[in-house]
């Protein structure tokens, strides 16, 4: 595959600051996800700052131990209109080592109630060694679409009923 990422866009029905609040509580993140392999949010601190690191309690079935945590650091912080973190996993003397692929979210306000959203997965910083183990991207590219609605409701008014 010659391009090193995957995007999807989506207009959400809620504001941009609205949007942006749900993606910088890392509580809501297994909710969005559309892979189902994130599980639930270890650090619940709303992501306010560039280099800070949230981790995230994962399941997938191909991975060697099945249950695993990632450490994410937050590579962009632009409120409310981007951010975006790294992945990775944690060493025994706290550092940060990242495999090379981000997430990012893009978001443009359409009207005041709507927000175009445009989630990237880029792989194009992945090493050779694992691109020699890990097929990129990991999943279809359907998963992008479903979290991005999966956001959307989220970030939805509560309906009057």
């Amino acid at each position: 595959m010659a391009e090193e990422r995957v995007s999807a866009t989506l207009t959400i029905a809620a504001s941009a600051a609205t949007v942006f609040a749900v993606l910088a509580d890392p509580a809501t993140h297994a909710a969005i996800d559309g892979t189902g392999w994130v599980q639930q949010a270890v650090d619940r601190a709303p992501l306010t700052e560039v280099g800070q690191v949230f981790r995230m309690d994962m399941h997938h079935d191909g991975h060697p131990d099945r249950d695993y945590r990632v450490a994410n650091r937050v590579l962009v912080l632009d409120p409310p209109r981007a951010i975006g973190w790294l992945p990775g996993t944690e060493t025994g003397d706290g550092h940060l080592e990242s495999g090379g692929w981000t997430w990012c979210y893009d978001l443009a306000p359409v009207r005041p109630s709507e927000t175009e959203v445009t989630l990237t997965y880029d792989w194009s910083a992945v090493p050779q060694f694992i691109r020699e183990s890990l097929a990129f991207p990991p999943f279809g590219p359907e998963h992008l679409v479903n979290s991005l609605r999966h956001l959307a409701e989220l970030a939805a008014p509560p309906s009057r009923a």
